[in-house]
């Protein structure tokens, strides 16, 4: 533009300021966003050589402007970032609002008012510990070393004694110095972190757990695994599916649930190994917070692989690789050498975790029959409830295994569903 002749500029008489500078030529552009919404305009008074802008001024200019529209944008998407975060930030603080026991519900563990007239929070670590081993159940009570145990005669908070007894047991609360109101919070947050469903709920994690127990235990299969380890696998499977809701991955994925979006595969997997983590990254429920850096990593990389080995979509490709291992320790005739060698094979240690993990978590079938009947009965219900959802809110008819409406064919499904659970044990 030639601003001299332009009719724009005939205000301008004179210089504009006492250095004697007068609009000559102008170079003016809009500042357009993403959203091809006009936020700004850009403008350049007079080149310094006095000659007019050209075309390679606009083309510069043209780069300028849309640096600058999305420099804009930028802004705003860091604003709504900040804003994302916060509100994240406040869910967490319900969640944990709702899953942490509070000073009165620490007293059906730790009944601390009636033993010491105090609370919790006024006791320090050796009253805390006195108190705990006079309420704690002891292994013998609930037969927590036996493969048959069964959940259907605990209350709830036996459970959770049951599962602190567990760590006294495996000998790791003393050796990783685990404060023990730390260890009674992340137990009774465990039991409020998994929800009131039909099947997949605290007894179910409980149970599982207590097979990964038994199986380090009585079945000896510690002796391939440190004591580090076996805190870790044991941890794994009280949170193993925290926070389930009844349904499965594939229910996930046709409702477009939140949860399918954040995870591409193992969907309920990863939340349950990602919120398992949230809880134990809170100091008060972190029995890892006296581990060093090192041990934590290993302790989390476990965990995370033991609750991931649960897809089933994984289990295939991993019972070929134990398959494998097993075969390599009948060409072992020294029991004691077979020990040696598999202790120091992190690779086939952790694919004989994956599996132990898998079999846990299909272990009811296992148990005496008037407890797997009873088992047999709430998986299905839940299978149902999901086949009802599928039915009245996807609007699709659900797979035989979860119609209601085929109840009377549940020994015939359950027989395939045998099939796959097996081997698997």
């Amino acid at each position: 533009m030639n601003a001299s002749a332009d009719e724009m500029f005939k205000f301008q008489k004179e210089p504009l300021d006492e250095s004697g500078w007068v609009i000559k030529n102008v170079l003016s552009m809009p500042i357009v966003n993403k959203k091809e919404e006009i936020v700004g305009v850009a403008t350049f008074y007079n080149r310094k050589d006095g000659k007019p802008f050209d075309e390679q001024d606009e083309t510069l200019m043209e780069s300028l402007t849309q640096f600058l529209g999305w420099s804009v944008l930028n802004t705003d998407t860091y604003d709504k970032m900040n804003k994302l975060e916060n509100r994240k930030d406040i869910a967490q603080d319900m969640v944990m609002y709702h899953v942490k026991c509070d000073k009165d519900e620490i007293q059906d563990i730790l009944p601390t008012r009636k033993k010491l007239g105090k609370d919790v929070a006024d006791c320090d670590e050796d009253e805390i510990a006195k108190v705990l081993k006079q309420e704690l159940p002891g292994p013998s009570k609930f037969e927590i070393y036996e493969f048959r145990f069964s959940d259907f005669d605990c209350t709830e908070i036996d459970l959770v004694k049951c599962g602190i007894q567990m760590y006294y047991e495996l000998g790791v609360v003393k050796k990783f110095q685990v404060p023990p109101e730390a260890l009674v919070r992340f137990m009774y947050a465990m039991k409020k972190g998994y929800r009131k469903v039909t099947y997949h709920n605290w007894r179910h994690g409980f149970n599982v757990a207590q097979t990964m127990f038994t199986l380090l235990m009585t079945g000896k299969l510690k002796r391939y695994y440190t004591d580090l380890e076996a805190m870790a696998m044991v941890t794994a499977g009280f949170c193993h599916d925290i926070d389930h809701r009844g349904t499965n991955n594939l229910y996930q994925m046709k409702s477009q649930h939140p949860l399918a979006k954040l995870h591409g595969s193992s969907i309920l997997e990863r939340h349950h190994l990602e919120f398992g983590k949230f809880l134990l990254a809170d100091e008060s429920m972190n029995i890892f917070q006296n581990l060093n850096r090192r041990q934590h990593e290993h302790v989390i990389h476990l965990m995370d692989i033991a609750i991931i080995a649960k897809d089933l979509a994984l289990y295939f490709k991993k019972r070929t690789m134990f398959q494998k291992i097993v075969d390599e320790s009948k060409t072992y005739e020294d029991q004691q050498k077979w020990t040696e060698y598999l202790s120091l094979e992190t690779t086939r240690k952790e694919i004989i975790m994956a599996m132990m993990m898998k079999a846990c978590d299909l272990s009811a079938i296992t148990k005496p029959w008037e407890v797997q009947s009873k088992v047999a009965l709430l998986v299905a219900a839940e299978f149902w409830e999901q086949g009802d959802l599928e039915r009245t809110v996807l609007q699709q008819q659900p797979i035989p295994m979860m119609d209601r409406n085929k109840s009377a064919e549940l020994p015939k499904l359950s027989v395939v569903l045998l099939i796959l659970c097996v081997p698997c044990i």
